[in-house]
C-alpha cells in the first residue's frame, strides 16, 4: 500500500498547489490513497464545505482537520453527511462528525484517524490521546492492517511521545499543525513510520502560508489575523509512505514539490468556492 499524505493546505494558494501538484505526481509516482490535512484551507483557518467537496473532486480520499475543525459553520452543520472529512477523534462524544474511519483504496482498505494534542490549544480541548490510543488502533486494525494517524499537535515533545506509544500499533503517525516541514522522518523499531511535521501546502515563502507582514503586525499589536495569505513560491509538501502487506512501513519519504505560480496571483480557475452543489 502506497499512501500520499499532503501536508496542511493553506488558503487558495494551497488549493492551487494541490491541484497542480497532484496532477504532476500522478504522472511520476504511484500511490493508492491520498490523505490531505485541510485544517487551514478556507481563509487560512478551518475548512468550508465547498472547499471540502472541491478537494475531494481533485483526488483527496480523506480530509483531516485539527483545532480548526468547527471554525466554518457550513461544514460543522453537515459533518455527519460528509464522511470523508475527519475531525479529531479525542473530542467529547457529543461532537458532530467522525474522528476515525476506514476507506476504500482500490481493492484494499485504509484506516485513518485524527488525534488532537492537549498542549497549546486554547479554543478547543481534546481528551488524552494516549488513553484512547491502544483501543482505537486495535479497532481499526480489525478491518485493515493499513492504519494512519494524523496527530495534530503543537508541542514536539508530545508528538515524539505519541510516536513511541503508537509504535507497532499502526503503519504511520504523521505530525501536523505547525506548518513547517521537519527532517526527522524515520521508521521506528515496531514498523511505524513517523515525522514530527509534514509541513504545509501553499506558499513556501511565508509564515505558515500567511503574509509575513501581517504576522509581524500581530506580534507588534497583539491582534491576531490569519486571513492574509500569500502566493509566494507555492509548493505541495507532504510524505510518501510505502507499507507492506502486514501493515508495517517499508519507507517514508518527504516531498517538496514546487509548482508554477498562476499568471495573476489569487485569480485561479475553479477555486472550489462555487461548488455549492458538490458532494
Amino acid at each position: 500500500m502506497k499512501i500520499l499524505y499532503v501536508a496542511e493546505t493553506v488558503g487558495k494558494a494551497g488549493v492551487y498547489a494541490f491541484k497542480k501538484g497532484i496532477a504532476e505526481l500522478k504522472k511520476t509516482r504511484q500511490f493508492d490513497f491520498v490523505i490531505l490535512c485541510a485544517d487551514g484551507v478556507t481563509g487560512g483557518n478551518g475548512l468550508g464545505r465547498n472547499h471540502a467537496a472541491y478537494l475531494r473532486k481533485l483526488g483527496a480520499g480523506v480530509l483531516t482537520t485539527g483545532e480548526c475543525c468547527f471554525y466554518k459553520k457550513d461544514l460543522t452543520e453537515n459533518l455527519e453527511k460528509i464522511p470523508y472529512v475527519l475531525r479529531p477523534e479525542n473530542l467529547n462524544p457529543e461532537a458532530p462528525g467522525y474522528g476515525a474511519r476506514v476507506f476504500r483504496a482500490g481493492g484494499e482498505k485504509v484506516g485513518v484517524t485524527v488525534l488532537l494534542g492537549q498542549s497549546g490549544f486554547t479554543r478547543i480541548h481534546g481528551n488524552s490521546p494516549f488513553s484512547m490510543l491502544p483501543a482505537l488502533l486495535e479497532r481499526l486494525r480489525r478491518e485493515t492492517p493499513y492504519v494512519i494517524v494524523d496527530f495534530h499537535a503543537e508541542m514536539t515533545a508530545e508528538k515524539q511521545t505519541l510516536f513511541y506509544a503508537a509504535d507497532g500499533l499502526c503503519s504511520a503517525v504523521i505530525g501536523s499543525h505547525t506548518r513547517v516541514q521537519t527532517s526527522d522522518e524515520r521508521i521506528l523499531k515496531g514498523g511505524t513510520a513517523v515525522i514530527t511535521d509534514a509541513g504545509r501546502t501553499g506558499s513556501s515563502l511565508s509564515v505558515g502560508g500567511c503574509d509575513a507582514e501581517e504576522r509581524i503586525h500581530e506580534y507588534l499589536s497583539g491582534i491576531p489575523d490569519w486571513t492574509r495569505e500569500t502566493w509566494a513560491e507555492p509548493e505541495l509538501q507532504g510524505v510518501f509512505i510505502d507499507i507492506d502487506g502486514g501493515g508495517k512501513a517499508r519507507s517514508i519519504e518527504r516531498i517538496k514539490l514546487p509548482v508554477a505560480s498562476p499568471p495573476v496571483e489569487g485569480k485561479v480557475e475553479d477555486s472550489g468556492e462555487a461548488d455549492a452543489g458538490a458532494e
